[in-house]
């Protein structure tokens, strides 16, 4: 497995989390289950794709541009999710707070696999982008909490 694949597994994951996140209303048990799952996965994909992914690809000069413009994305995520955390999850704004947290991590992920990918696949060598899905994977793990459902 090559790290794109790597990043690509979380990235189905955090899709169908926000998809589901935003067909849930008031304060309910799926709603705060849900938003805490998808701030997990999130969190544990962003510090993984950060160390092992974007530092890499920020240590050359034709990475830096998409490195910057891609942590700033993640900084981004990382405000909506502090907004949903300190707003009510019954407030009528949470779920609009959760649609631009929806919508930003789709525009993410989208340009991540369709412009980002390819760019670092001419950066990265063949043995290094292997090398980086096992780091990244690990450190995946170490920040993912476990989720109960993945059990069964």
């Amino acid at each position: 497995m090559n790290i794109f694949e790597a990043l690509r597994e979380s990235h189905v994951i955090q899709r169908d989390l926000a998809e589901q996140l935003l067909s849930t209303s008031g304060d309910t048990p799926e709603r705060r289950e849900l938003f805490e799952r998808l701030k997990n996965e999130l969190f544990a994909h962003a510090v993984a794709e950060d160390r092992y992914f974007y530092i890499p690809l920020m240590m050359t000069d034709s990475g830096l541009n998409i490195t910057r413009h891609a942590l700033a994305e993640h900084h981004k995520m990382d405000e909506l999710l502090e907004q949903l955390t300190e707003t009510a999850f019954s407030n009528p704004s949470w779920l609009a707070i959760a649609k631009k947290l929806s919508e930003t991590v789709h525009h993410h992920l989208q340009e991540e696999e369709h412009g980002f990918f390819q760019q670092a696949g001419k950066i990265l060598a063949d043995t290094q982008k292997i090398t980086l899905a096992e780091q990244y994977q690990r450190e995946y793990r170490k920040y993912k909490k476990i989720d109960k459902d993945s059990l069964v």
